[in-house]
């Protein structure tokens, strides 16, 4: 019998079974400023409550009330902090919820919360109504939860982040609540599967690849840990894109997830907060400064419940949806028929929250970019700060502030955060400078996710001026500051020494000096002598390369002279840099903590992408390596496994502490284990080959390893390795007879999913040549089973909830030094799913845990790379024949007529943008392929693979997000787990 527990219910109140009549006396979000809890009122059983109750054959159950404190077995008594009277924080309910109950609420919901016409219960309207009878149990939690956290006044964290990459949440929440066969029984009694109204969801288009999928697995951990938190996002409505996957490769569409809605979210009209653009600053004669003017939307708060597992803590992830107030839809202007230009505020707003990461090749995408991450900034600040001063009551002691709140930021696109913090402190709160920037410095964090340039964002400073001209003020001053800083800790007697630290750390890139330290790089003037000699000289060297030109009249000419009539020489004048805010340089500026999320990641980011910073301020940065959730990503995706490792560790404490995987080592070579292991490993390959017959009509052999790569397509990621690879593997089989290919390799199917972003030519490119290599290889009569190419398409959190589990090979195969960490790694490893990799990111970590005999390793080292481009410049690098080979036999037009000579151009050359193989495909392809012949030899001894598997599991147990969360809270936010009673 399932039991739903919930708690801080007004008295009186003691079993009310899940239905919207809930919130009617807990109304999570109540209050303006962000969102109040529950009411707290004193009241008895009203009669619609009793008419619920006798509708659902339930009573209040005062037998089975009972208390339970945190750190008492007594009453928790706690200051409101509006009344400052002591208070109860409520006590701990509980009734037998059983599938006949929650059949009867999943009905009420089909009658009473329609989406659909009401003479038919098909799969659509009965996943609404399942998801909101689930609901219902959530935001009796989250009711308590919030209330709990409120009362308390504890110091929360606050996760600000561009992408929260959720996936489906009906049966994440079922399962936290410990409900799964309460639900699939009731829905039995309905006449419906619990599996097929799991998958009329549609995953939540909020996110892309890893970034956004820590990020929720971040959640799930805080909420399962009990840490008060929050995470803050944008609620796009048509995400990223949905990828289709034609003859011509990737074709993007929107995505049309909330098209029937999304039954998880609760819109909070009451939370809405001014945001601004453009404009101007005025200045007081006190020194005050105004920000007027411009354009004006409005942040609207949708919340979203993430319940953690085992407990009744259920935390907030807030997602903002712009619009624009009523009034700026000019109705004149409508009716005298010029409807879009009647509508145009209305749709600026809007266009806000449409697209995840719009097109930034146009300044109007650069200009759409910038005002999401403000949005995101400011409205999620304004709310944190709201909260701050509700709690605080009638009294705000702002020097509190950092010890109630630490605000991380995900990456760099919530660096805003840090101009807007001072904005409001300043010019709204009416703080001094001083005391704003050290309250920032020690209430924000920042995480960096990658080298890569892209991610080290840098905006125009004259869009920002336009944009956001205040926080360009606020920007400048924080330079100043930093500028300051670096003389007084370097000096000024080594110019160039300075110059270069200058140069290297400043926010402001290709901005002259403030006026107060204008003297501080005065180099010496050149004698006019020097100079002239010095502009003859290269005139001279100019002309020595003039183009000769053949005149009408036969005789040679210069260019310039067959032009003018004479030699002369007009210099090219030289574009000026464009000024740039350097954000990366922002965050570590202003904040009190950098980490990278993998140990080599780290000692890059302290040795080379900001070792100036390091050297300045050593005690800023950490190593916090990423981490992922073990509820989804093996208990819940995988059951069958699930229920081995419960089995053989005996009990399933391993959900909530990873270590006890380790216990798998023991059995490794058990062979009742193994065999055990081997059918839930083939059990997962049936699903996927229907996943793939669904997806793409081809089929492929569960008897097949399944060899797996599946993310973002970046050319750092190397999927273009590892089709080359692929390609040299069918050009080998070709080669041989029937007999010989048989015996030599493993039957393979080779699966690829990921979205190459809509403007990235070259991962498109690769896109379409992976499916052009599988339509040739997946119909040649000679290959058969032996080698299939698939690619599925927007591949997303549900295809990988079925990919990973089925997985036998997983290739991370970045360049080495270029990938921060990775998360779907740590995925496939606790799936049981061996590696094949560089040493790059979290993989290193992974290899000392399962055991390097466990791993299989090709490929340059971190510390080499510079070297080989150094080399390969120099044109000192010599491609291996095969490689040669594999290139040759794409350009003989295998794959069809389509050239892939731009595709393969990147590998050619010694130098050049887009050209001399920058990710060093060609240097690291011998080693690649040496390499996969290992692992066929591997797979053919199926007792060692499955101890090889057993070994990943067992290696694991350290990559739980939860382990993650700890070092966060204690070395970054300096929060503690508060379990509610």
């Amino acid at each position: 019998m399932a039991t739903w527990r919930y708690s801080a219910m007004p008295s009186g109140v003691e079993a009310v079974s899940g239905c919207n009549a809930v919130a009617r006396f807990v109304d999570f979000g109540r209050g303006r400023n962000g969102g109040g809890g529950a009411s707290g009122g004193r009241r008895g059983i009203k009669a619609d409550q009793l008419i619920l109750m006798r509708k659902w054959q339930l009573r209040p159950m005062k037998r089975s009330f009972s208390v339970k404190n945190v750190s008492s077995e007594h009453k928790q008594k706690v200051k409101d902090p509006l009344t400052q009277q002591e208070e109860s924080l409520g006590s701990l309910h509980s009734f037998p919820l059983d599938a006949s109950s929650i059949a009867s609420s999943i009905k009420h919901h089909a009658e009473f919360t329609p989406l659909f016409s009401p003479e038919k219960f098909e799969l659509p309207k009965a996943f609404f109504a399942t998801a909101q009878s689930i609901r219902d149990a959530l935001i009796i939690n989250w009711n308590a939860t919030y209330n709990y956290h409120e009362r308390l006044n504890a110091k929360q964290a606050y996760y600000l982040s561009m992408e929260f990459l959720q996936g489906r949440a009906l049966l994440n929440a079922i399962g936290n609540l410990g409900l799964t066969g309460a639900y699939a029984e009731a829905l039995s009694k309905l006449g419906h599967n619990l599996e097929k109204i799991a998958a009329q969801e549609p995953d939540a288009a909020l996110g892309n690849g890893g970034l956004g999928r820590l990020a929720s697995c971040f959640l799930d951990s805080l909420a399962t840990l009990n840490y008060p938190a929050w995470g803050y996002g944008l609620r796009y409505k048509y995400g990223l894109f949905k990828q289709r996957i034609t003859k011509d490769g990737q074709e993007e569409v929107a995505e049309d997830w909330l098209e029937m809605t999304n039954p998880w979210e609760i819109v909070r009209n009451d939370v809405t907060y001014p945001i601004k653009f453009y404009g101007k600053v005025l200045t007081d004669s006190d020194g005050k400064k105004h920000w007027i003017g411009g354009e004006d939307i409005t942040a609207v708060a949708y919340d979203v419940p993430i319940p953690g597992y085992e407990t009744k803590t259920t935390i907030s992830l807030r997602l903002w949806s712009t619009k624009a107030p009523s009034g700026d839809f000019d109705l004149s202007v409508f009716n005298s028929g010029k409807h879009t230009q009647a509508a145009e505020a209305l749709y600026n707003a809007e266009k806000i929250c449409y697209v995840l990461y719009p097109g930034d090749e146009s300044l109007e995408g650069k200009t759409l970019r910038l005002k999401q991450q403000y949005t995101l900034c400011s409205a999620s600040l304004q709310d944190i700060i709201a909260r701050f001063e509700r709690r605080s009551g009638t009294k705000v002691n702002w020097k509190e502030f950092p010890e109630k709140v630490a605000v991380q930021m995900n990456d760099t696109h919530p660096t805003l955060c840090i101009p807007e913090l001072m904005r409001i402190l300043i010019d709204v709160k009416g703080l001094s400078w001083k005391e704003a920037w050290n309250i920032t410095q020690r209430t924000v964090a920042y995480t960096n996710h990658t080298v890569l340039p892209e991610a080290l964002e840098k905006w125009s400073l004259e869009l920002m001026q336009k944009l956001l001209p205040r926080h360009v003020d606020i920007i400048e001053m924080i330079d100043e500051e930093l500028i300051r800083t670096i003389v007084s800790e370097y000096g000024t007697k080594d110019s160039n020494l300075l110059e270069k630290k200058l140069k290297q750390m400043r926010i402001l890139e290709n901005v002259e000096l403030p006026a107060a330290f204008s003297d501080l790089l005065v180099k010496p003037k050149k004698s006019p002598v020097a100079v002239s000699t010095d502009v003859l000289r290269k005139s001279e060297e100019e002309d020595d390369d003039e183009e000769e030109i053949e005149s009408t009249d036969g005789k040679s000419k210069s260019v310039k002279e067959g032009i003018q009539g004479k030699k002369k020489k007009i210099p090219e004048p030289v574009p000026e840099p464009p000024k740039l805010v350097r954000m990366a340089n922002l965050c570590v500026v202003g904040g009190h903590a950098v980490n990278g999320v993998a140990a080599i990641h780290s000692e890059i980011v302290k040795d080379e992408v900001f070792n100036d910073f390091f050297q300045l301020w050593p005690e800023k940065f950490q190593n916090k390596t990423n981490g992922v959730t073990p509820r989804r990503w093996i208990h819940f995706c995988n059951p069958d496994l699930s229920k081995i490792i419960t089995s053989w560790t005996g009990s399933e404490d391993w959900v909530l502490n990873t270590e006890k995987l380790s216990e798998l080592r023991k059995f490794a070579d058990n062979e009742d284990l193994q065999a055990q292991w081997r059918a839930a490993k083939r059990s997962n390959k049936l699903k996927v080959a229907s996943l793939i017959k669904e997806k793409t009509g081809y089929i492929v052999s569960p008897d097949s390893m399944f060899d797996i790569q599946v993310k973002r397509i970046h050319e750092y990621k190397r999927q273009l390795l590892n089709i080359l690879g692929i390609v040299y593997r069918y050009k080998m089989m070709k080669e041989m007879s029937a007999s010989e290919r048989k015996k030599k390799f493993v039957p393979r199917v080779c699966i690829f999913g990921g979205k190459a972003f809509a403007t990235y030519v070259q991962a498109k490119r690769i896109v379409k040549f992976i499916t052009d290599v599988g339509a040739t290889v997946n119909n040649d009569p000679d290959i058969g089973d032996l080698l299939k190419v698939i690619f599925v398409p927007d591949y997303n959190v549900s295809v990988a909830e079925l990919l990973i589990p089925a997985s036998e090979l997983s290739q991370h195969i970045s360049t080495a030094g270029m990938e921060a960490s990775g998360t779907s790694n740590m995925k496939f490893v606790m799936n049981g799913c061996i590696l094949i990799g560089t040493l790059d990111g979290a993989n290193v970590e992974i290899r000392e845990e399962v055991g390097e005999d466990n791993f299989f390793l090709f490929g340059a080292r971190a510390h080499e790379i510079a070297g080989l481009r150094e080399e390969r410049a120099k044109g000192k690098f010599v491609p291996d024949p095969r490689f040669e080979e594999v290139k040759k036999f794409v350009k003989s037009g295998v794959f069809g007529s389509s050239s892939y000579d731009e595709m393969l151009g990147s590998l050619e050359g010694n130098e050049g943008f887009g050209r001399a193989d920058y990710f060093l495909v060609g240097k690291d392809f011998p080693s690649y392929i040496d390499c996969q012949a290992k692992v066929d030899e591997a797979y053919k001894d199926q007792k060692r693979w499955t101890r090889m598997s057993i070994m990943n599991t067992a290696g694991s147990y350290s990559f739980s997000s939860d382990r993650t969360i700890h070092e966060y809270a204690r070395d970054i936010w300096n929060i503690k787990p508060v379990e509610l009673p």
